[in-house]
């Protein structure tokens, strides 16, 4: 009969309550949402049952964001199947909406350097 030492028995119980977060320079975490959260929520946060999968993510996150210095973070999970994390203390950045990151604040395109010159600098351009 095959009987196993007891601290193999608690690494088993270990891994299986275990899972990894990816956390920004900031302490924020990736979410399920595929945006930054900023760990209040715990259900919110992406956790993945293997490390590689983490690595994997945070490799395609730091791809498109040079800026990013993440790393994979091994978290127990509670009662409830929620990893326990430590909230960031800086807040998220806020994220302008579609019209504000549209708006020009009724200002014309010649005014802030974003369209061709209208008006008298045009004519006198021509």
């Amino acid at each position: 009969m095959l009987t196993l030492a007891r601290c193999q028995l608690e690494d088993t119980a270990q891994a299986m309550t275990e899972v990894f977060v990816i956390r920004n320079q900031l302490g924020h975490y990736w979410g399920k949402s595929k945006a930054w959260v900023d760990g209040s929520q715990a259900k919110l946060v992406l956790r993945t049952p293997h490390r590689d999968e983490a690595v994997n993510t945070l490799f395609e996150l730091s791809s498109k964001d040079v800026d990013l210095r993440g790393e994979v973070v091994a978290a127990r999970l509670s009662e409830r199947g929620e990893p326990i994390i430590e909230p960031s203390q800086v807040p998220l950045p806020l994220e302008p909406t579609a019209e504000e990151a549209g708006d020009t604040g009724g200002r014309d395109a010649s005014a802030t350097g974003e369209g061709p010159a209208k008006g008298a600098d045009a004519e006198s351009a021509a």
